[in-house]
């Protein structure tokens, strides 16, 4: 029972973390699977902007935390949202290690970031008696818009530079 309730204190932490990661990175790998084209060069950089971004977000955190001082421990604030963003990360660039059709890879991408946040919400629903639909559309429509946008910009941007790789 304490386990449970430390996750609920740090859920915001969780929270940022795991939202964090779904954004940026579902978005990041949508522009580079246009822009790039190669699986293993996708992984590569998505992984690499998936840490650098998993810091970054744990530092601010802390730092945020520790400014506030609203009885929340910085380094387990930190902790909290830098893990969820790692684990975040490695399940979305997975199939871009494993599979070698970039689009398939996306689409699989994809379908992991609404397989994540359905299970995340639905726990947060269940334990905070929420609507799951209602948090699950929100997330998943931030999510997907911002990928859409990147896969886009990706897009305009192979197409403006004539990069062919």
């Amino acid at each position: 029972m304490i386990f449970r309730r430390r996750h609920l204190k740090y859920t915001g932490s969780i929270v940022l973390g795991l939202n964090d990661a779904l954004v940026e990175l579902t978005g990041a790998l949508a522009g580079y699977t246009l822009a790039l084209q190669n699986t293993r060069l996708i992984a590569v950089v998505g992984l690499i902007t998936g840490v650098a971004a998993a810091m970054s977000m744990a530092a601010s955190q802390y730092l945020a935390v520790k400014t506030e001082n609203h009885g929340h421990r910085p380094i387990r604030s930190g902790i909290y949202t830098g893990s969820s963003y790692i684990v975040t990360v490695l399940l979305l660039i997975a199939p871009f290690f494993i599979f070698t059709n970039h689009f398939l890879c996306l689409g699989l991408t994809v379908l992991i970031a609404l397989f994540i946040i359905a299970v995340f919400n639905y726990y947060i629903a269940r334990a905070n008696k929420l609507s799951f639909p209602a948090r699950f559309l929100e997330m998943a429509g931030i999510s997907l818009g911002v990928a859409l946008v990147s896969f886009a910009i990706g897009y305009l941007i192979r197409a403006y530079l004539g990069i062919e790789i």
